[in-house]
């Protein structure tokens, strides 16, 4: 076997190649939005985030001392079930707690507990106090937080705003026309979305704008499954299109 294949029981027919992308992508393993390293099979436009082609059979998180998470291919039992970062619908590979019925899609599951590029740092935090840049909420789902306590996005909104701009993408395998016109709308509207919650005067909104812009792709890359410079780098230059 070839270092950049591997052999996957959700899809037992062919190889799964590693490749990088930016363009988006939905992973066939937890059904949830992509970009990034991921596993393809390029004949039946198959794809698996790197954290659902090569899963733990069971982690632990800091945020649930008292749980361990196992893997499970499609979500345990007959109700439905949620993420308990993102709260979104667990609809594919997740890890569960069978002692306290926690789930965790693998993406959120691995979010990095600090993102730092030298000159933003974001943590993770379960909960915090003060309102989300997205939807000026407090609470809901897990966030990140800058270090100065002044930018919080909620992980959930997060994915919200991906799934508003990227659903046509999503249905439009291989259109390149579509691609293309995607690529250079599906970041900017989060630049607008942060203005709205700043009430001070033009110039000091650019630069808390451009700040909490910043912090914005750090974020979309971690849930995204691909907390990277260079992802947040691509991200970055559609932003400042808008």
């Amino acid at each position: 076997m070839k270092y950049n294949e591997i052999s996957h029981f959700s899809h037992p027919q062919h190889k799964l190649k590693f490749e990088y992308t930016e363009i988006p992508f939905k992973c066939d393993g937890c059904k949830e939005v992509g970009i990034g390293s991921r596993y393809k099979c390029a004949m039946c436009d198959f794809d698996l985030h790197m954290h659902c082609a090569i899963p733990s059979p069971s982690i632990f998180h800091p945020f649930y001392t008292k749980c361990s998470f196992q893997f499970f291919s499609r979500p345990p039992g007959n109700n439905p079930r949620y993420c308990n970062a993102c709260e979104k619908d667990i609809t594919g590979f997740t890890y569960h707690c069978t002692s306290c019925g926690f789930d965790l899609h693998p993406c959120c599951a691995k979010l990095p507990m600090v993102l730092d590029d030298g000159e933003v740092k974001l943590y993770l935090y379960r909960k915090v106090s003060s309102s989300c840049h997205r939807c000026g909420r407090k609470g809901r789902s897990w966030s990140y937080r800058s270090k100065c306590k002044k930018y919080n996005l909620h992980v959930a909104c997060v994915k919200e705003m991906l799934v508003e701009t990227w659903h046509e993408f999503l249905g439009s395998h291989g259109n390149k026309n579509t691609t293309r016109r995607l690529e250079m709308t599906r970041i900017p509207s989060l630049k607008n979305t942060l203005q709205t919650h700043h009430h001070k005067s033009k110039g000091k909104v650019k630069k808390c704008c451009e700040i909490a812009g910043l912090a914005v792709q750090f974020v979309i890359s971690a849930v995204l499954g691909d907390p990277t410079t260079l992802i947040a780098g691509v991200i970055g230059s559609l932003m400042s299109r808008a």
